[in-house]
């Protein structure tokens, strides 16, 4: 808070509502240093623009060119306070350096945040600068409040007339706004919302740090619907090219300012999946790393149980990162093989050194290889790449795509209550196809997805994640136009489970009970010198996933973080 002045925080959602027409307003007496305003002219109750009263001389006089002495910073300032509090903008605008830019912004100043009445105050001058303050009755829909801040002007000399005149800047109106910057008063398009966990108690994003991008999420899409009441508030609307920035980056809005808040709404509540024991400790898990996301959801109904990332005030990982999930893709990739009868879990399946395929020679982790007369389901548990790569001759270059789509439902429009990416397994040919089927190339994830390919994988047919009832909005959920073969269900949870038992994830997942399935994942990325790890599980009626990016394999990195959700599941 600076030197009184109310101001409130940033505030999200867009807003647009706002009071058009002048106030009324009274003449202007100066008083005891203040410039009051006593007598009904109003701002805008002028023409924008005049003449500024200069003349010219037959014989030209020298320019002044010294800085303005500090009696002329007070006399120019003041004069100019004067009329702007009285509403002669045209006099107000020709004491700057910039009337039409002034007068345009002095005349929208008085629409824009609805004052009824004003009063500034002059300090004492520093330099060429002269504080001021700002005592304001501001009006909307029957609400009034005061309004006080300090903001501050410059006093410059013309350097070709001489005349001493105020440097126009935005920050005159208000010290927090930016160049293209406008203030506006009302209420914001979408109500606030507050997010409650499937047991109906309240989430506190305080207690869930990570849960306060959903909640805003949650915001944008239910605000309107969920019974709440917006603040009546004077914020500041941001320039329209910080708006364009922000949608080109993110695709969202940029975030308007809060300045001051002249009646509180009251928000409307929104009940979620969230599991707040599951989510308690994802948030205490994802904490202990530097960076991490973890997801955790309901293989029989899909619904979220948990959604953590660190830092918790970062971009939502969990929901929408776009990341190669390395080997955590083979459990896709091992029910396409399966399906088409390319392999079969206890039949014997080549685990070499090398595979080569489109001109890339591809390698496992140190160069391993396993024995001949191996199993595809001791290659699929040690992770050995090429075993998978080797079969990259027997498909089609749209076979992962479709088996991707049709059956762990990757890539649809998930419906899920809130904005996420939904993973991508494009059609990609040569070695990029070969690089896709490990989980590189062009295939991109994040912990839901991964968490929701364990579900599939657990429940033999793809169950689209939500966060909110498809009831509550009367939504539909995106569907896989197949399931997986029987058969080949049975096979891969047996692979997952000897993963979990005796494969790479068994350090992770040991002393787990229940009915369990693993599969880890290192993911190569460029420019990194450390691999990003993932790791997809499940145990019983719960499955999770997360990665931590930057550190090494996924079953020493990732997987005490989804053992941990399991457990608490």
């Amino acid at each position: 808070m600076r030197d009184g002045q109310q101001v409130g925080q940033r505030s999200g959602g867009g807003h647009r509502r706002r009071r058009s027409g002048p106030p009324a307003w009274q003449k202007a007496a100066v008083a005891g240093g203040a410039v009051a305003v006593v007598g009904a002219a109003g701002f805008g109750a002028y023409a924008l623009f005049g003449g500024d009263g200069t003349t010219t001389s037959a014989k030209p006089r020298p320019v002044n060119t010294a800085p303005p002495s500090a009696k002329e910073v007070r006399a120019v300032g003041q004069r100019f306070l004067a009329d702007w509090a009285a509403g002669r903008v045209p006099r107000a605008a020709a004491l700057t350096d910039d009337r039409v830019g002034a007068g345009s912004a002095l005349t929208g100043y008085a629409k824009d945040v609805a004052a009824t009445s004003v009063r500034f105050t002059p300090g004492a001058s520093k330099g060429t600068t002269l504080p001021f303050d700002v005592q304001a009755q501001v009006s909307y829909g029957g609400t009034t409040s005061p309004w006080t801040y300090r903001a501050s002007l410059e006093v410059v000399r013309d350097r070709r007339t001489g005349k001493a005149l105020v440097h126009w800047q935005p920050t005159i109106l208000h010290p927090e706004l930016g160049p293209g910057e406008q203030l506006r008063i009302g209420e914001p398009d979408t109500p606030p919302v507050q997010a409650t966990g499937r047991d109906g108690k309240l989430l506190d994003t305080a207690r869930y740090p990570s849960l306060t991008p959903v909640v805003a999420g949650l915001r944008e899409k239910y605000g309107k619907q969920a019974g709440g009441s917006s603040d009546v508030e004077i914020w500041i609307e941001p320039a329209a090219a910080a708006k364009k920035a922000a949608a080109a980056k993110d695709g969202k809005a940029a975030v308007p300012e809060t300045l001051l808040v002249l009646a509180k709404g009251k928000p409307g509540t929104v009940r979620t999946t969230i599991d707040p024991a599951v989510q308690q400790v994802a948030e205490e898990q994802v904490r202990k790393a530097k960076r991490a996301s973890v997801v955790a959801v309901r293989p029989s109904t899909g619904e979220i149980l948990a959604i953590a990332n660190s830092p918790a005030g970062g971009f939502n990982t969990a929901l929408q990162g776009s990341l190669a999930p390395g080997s955590t893709m083979k459990v896709v990739t091992a029910s396409l093989l399966l399906d088409k009868g390319i392999a079969a879990s206890t039949q014997e399946h080549p685990c070499p050194k090398y595979s080569t395929y489109g001109g890339w020679k591809f390698q496992n982790v140190e160069k391993f290889e396993l024995p001949e007369g191996s199993t595809f389901a001791q290659s699929f548990a040690n992770s050995c790449n090429t075993a998978f790569v080797g079969m990259a001759e027997k498909l089609k270059d749209d076979d992962l795509t479709k088996q991707s789509r049709d059956v762990f439902g990757i890539g649809l429009n998930w419906a899920t209550g809130v904005s996420t990416f939904d993973g991508r397994v494009p059609v990609q040919s040569q070695a990029q196809m070969a690089a896709s089927l490990i989980g590189q190339g062009g295939v991109r994830a994040n912990p839901l997805v991964m968490a929701s390919v364990s579900a599939t994988a657990k429940a033999g047919v793809f169950k689209q994640p939500y966060l909110v009832a498809p009831g509550f909005d009367g939504r539909a959920l995106a569907k896989a136009p197949r399931r997986m073969k029987a058969a080949t269900a049975t096979q891969l949870r047996g692979m997952m489970k000897e993963t979990a038992v005796w494969g790479t994830a068994a350090a992770a997942m040991k002393g787990l009970g229940g009915d369990v399935g693993a599969k880890t994942g290192t993911s190569e990325v460029d420019g990194q010198k450390k691999p990003n790890a993932w790791f997809t599980a499940y145990r019983n009626d719960v499955a999770a996933a997360a990665v931590v990016p930057q550190t090494g394999h996924g079953g020493e990195f990732a997987g005490p973080l989804v053992r941990a959700l399991l457990a608490a599941g």
